[in-house]
């Protein structure tokens, strides 16, 4: 049984959400995404709990 990852790449929360990346990068530069974190590298990653956080906080009431 795998271990499940605590990082999630760009295309991985793109896939989760089913938006493109660039309304990702368009939320990012709005300051509307999830948390990010930029590697040395530059690659980005989003850790799950930043994201499981940010959609608790785009619920509407009913």
């Amino acid at each position: 049984m795998a271990t499940p990852r605590h990082q999630l790449t760009i295309v991985e929360v793109c896939d989760e959400l089913s938006i493109s990346r660039r309304t990702f990068y368009e939320w990012r530069a709005k300051k509307r995404a999830p948390r990010c974190i930029k590697l040395p590298n530059g690659e980005i990653r989003i850790r799950r709990m930043d994201l499981d956080n940010w959609l608790d906080t785009c619920e509407e009431a009913a």
